[in-house]
């Protein structure tokens, strides 16, 4: 076969560079799904979210309160625990943990939640499952959030692992053209194919322009060299690299990006649109956007599961978390605004009906969680600083409700040593909770393959 020895020297370095680039996005796959056309989309029969509170929370403000009546300020060298309900300055916050009203056609709540959980969400008790004493091992920020990302424990702060939404879309794979949209969440791949990995974006716009059609071509080398290997008579040592994987799967992933553009996905997202103004009007948007605050994320969340264009969304919908000082109203505030926007996307998916039967609820399953928690007792400064036991709240499909697991002691709300089968205290054969036992139960709410955490689900929580 004749060649120009330059042409094909230049091609065949290039091919060897991809060949030891096969794990980044463009050779492993870009995150979209091949589909029909946009009016043929069905929703994922079964649906996650991700809910990530962004900079470690107050516990004694949401689901793991204290009576204040019985953990007083005369008390706190003894108990090393200080409710401080009392120190609000706005009245939207209770001074008690709350007790919400019974839900029509619903047993009355067993979860008693902190004061700044709010009434919209405390609504949907029915639906919750509440872990409380979950051991972080860290108070680091960066370890914190990846060891509830992965269920594994990183290394230092690396992580380890797939992200628990990529594990889901990487074992169900869903005929969805994004199976998975992180908003402003890290997310990570070690095992599965590019079309399993996140559309990561970090703003609403990311997503707008990432989906829009666009009459640019890609000009890069990258896309001039995929482009020439593609249509050009190759040598054999270039035709291994071809069978390797390189061309094809670049081809593949060019032409499902290609369906998803011309699906015009981002008119979905476009909340200004005259189409979108019930979206708007449920969840109190302005005219125009961006819609970045909690609320428009919380309507992004579920637009994606709704119309079909994804399985599982991880977001970021509360922040402002991380400070040390004067902290007791500003959390509750920042915290409310985060829980208020996730009380609106319950309210939506079970409104909702979704084609299989019952409501988008009953096949959607939601984590909600932090890094780590805010000590219980206050600092000098009046704020909180890290403390290691966390709670979280699960909710929806595959899951049992209306009940707590776990718990923190009475003194220092440092983590229980349980019977992980019963919930019950057990000081010689027990254990603390994990994030790997959340994650565990994740996976196994859906009947996926959890041996990845190596621990069993906290099995008293499985439907």
């Amino acid at each position: 076969m004749k060649k120009n020895p330059e042409t094909s020297t230049g091609r065949r370095t290039f091919l060897k560079a991809a060949a030891g680039f096969m794990g980044a996005t463009v050779f492993g796959g870009l995150p979209f799904r091949a589909f029909a056309q946009a009016s043929a989309l069905a929703p994922a029969d079964r649906c996650f979210v991700f809910v990530y509170f962004s900079g470690g929370w107050d516990q004694l403000l949401a689901f793991d309160p204290r009576d204040p009546t019985i953990f007083t300020v005369d008390r706190i060298a003894e108990t090393r625990i200080q409710p401080g309900y009392d120190l609000f300055t706005d009245a939207r916050f209770p001074n008690r943990p709350v007790v919400p009203p019974t839900r029509s056609g619903a047993a009355p709540s067993k979860i008693t939640f902190g004061p700044a959980v709010g009434d919209r969400l405390a609504a949907h008790y029915d639906l919750m499952a509440v872990v409380r004493g979950i051991n972080m091992t860290t108070l680091a920020h960066e370890e914190g959030m990846r060891y509830f990302i992965t269920g594994k424990r990183p290394i230092g702060a690396a992580a380890r692992g797939s992200s628990t939404a990529t594990e889901v879309v990487g074992q169900m794979m869903p005929r969805v053209p994004i199976p998975s949209i992180a908003y402003n969440v890290e997310t990570y791949n070690d095992t599965y194919p590019g079309t399993a990995n996140a559309l990561k974006v970090s703003q609403a716009k990311d997503l707008l322009l990432t989906l829009a059609a666009s009459p640019r071509q890609l000009d890069s080398e990258l896309e001039k060299q995929l482009v020439d290997f593609r249509g050009q008579p190759i040598s054999c040592e270039e035709a291994a690299y071809g069978a390797g994987g390189v061309g094809a799967t670049y081809g593949t992933s060019r032409d499902q990006m290609r369906q998803v553009l011309s699906g015009r996905l981002d008119n979905a997202f476009r909340f200004e649109l005259a189409e979108n103004a019930e979206v708007r009007s449920f969840y109190g948007l302005p005219a125009s956007g961006p819609y970045d605050n909690a609320a428009g994320r919380a309507a992004l969340v579920a637009t994606a599961l709704k119309k079909g264009i994804s399985q599982c969304v991880s977001i970021n919908l509360a922040g402002g978390l991380d400070t040390h000082f004067g902290t007791q109203t500003t959390h509750a505030i920042n915290q409310r605004t985060g829980f208020d926007a996730l009380g609106a996307l319950v309210d939506d998916l079970r409104r909702t009906a979704h084609p299989a039967g019952g409501n988008f609820m009953d096949h959607t399953t939601i984590l909600v969680f932090s890094e780590f928690a805010r000590t219980p007792v206050i600092n000098s400064t009046s704020g909180r600083d890290h403390h290691q036991t966390n709670s979280c709240l699960l909710m929806g499909a595959g899951l049992k409700h209306n009940l707590t697991f776990g718990r923190s002691g009475d003194i220092n709300m440092a983590p229980a040593v349980l019977d992980l089968n019963t919930g019950e205290s057990d000081p010689n054969n027990g254990t603390n909770i994990l994030p790997e036992h959340i994650i565990a139960t994740v996976l196994a709410s859906a009947k996926l393959d959890y041996s990845i955490t190596r621990v069993e689900p906290l099995k008293a929580l499985l439907a």
